[in-house]
């Protein structure tokens, strides 16, 4: 049986996001494919102020995720592939949660929000690029209806990948 997935809310991430985001991403558990260690607050400062660019031009971004009393969770959203490797200028969505709220179908939600706001802003398809070592995050694609659609190896981390897609 089907458990319902919980409210949550996406919005533009703020100034004030950067802080929070730095904050509750400053987990061993949350960063483990993510390099093993939270960012520099500059880094979040400069993701949030791309994201709000995005929104702008796009219509769509990692978006701030907020549970059902209001509370920053993380981020869920799409933004382009601007690596030189990968999927190159395709739209790739992304997730990333504070711990205390990994397990409850917050990021499946925001994901299937975030599906639906990119469908109506044209793009014709995402990827999600995610290390082949991330069972939950794998799980999520596969919640959203995704297909395995290249493995590959990270440049800078030598881990294997795998790119997920699905058409919209």
């Amino acid at each position: 049986m089907n458990r319902a997935l919980p409210e949550v809310q996406l919005r533009v991430p703020t100034d004030e996001d950067a802080v929070t985001w730095h904050r509750i991403f400053d987990d061993p558990d949350v960063m483990e494919f993510h390099g093993g260690r939270s960012a520099e607050l500059s880094v979040y400062e400069e993701l949030t102020a791309r994201q709000r660019k995005h929104d702008a031009e796009l219509g769509f971004c990692l978006w701030t995720m907020l549970d059902e009393s209001g509370g920053v969770i993380g981020f869920t959203g799409a933004q382009p592939w601007e690596r030189t490797w990968g999927p190159t200028g395709e739209i790739e969505i992304g997730w990333r949660l504070g711990r205390a709220y990994w397990g409850r179908g917050y990021v499946t939600a925001a994901a299937l929000q975030t599906l639906e706001r990119v469908r109506a802003a044209g793009p014709k398809s995402v990827v999600a690029m995610v290390d082949a070592r991330n069972t939950r995050s794998i799980a999520v694609t596969r919640r959203l209806g995704m297909s395995l659609a290249q493995t590959f190896t990270t440049p800078a981390s030598q881990r294997e990948g795998h790119c997920y897609r699905l058409d919209l």
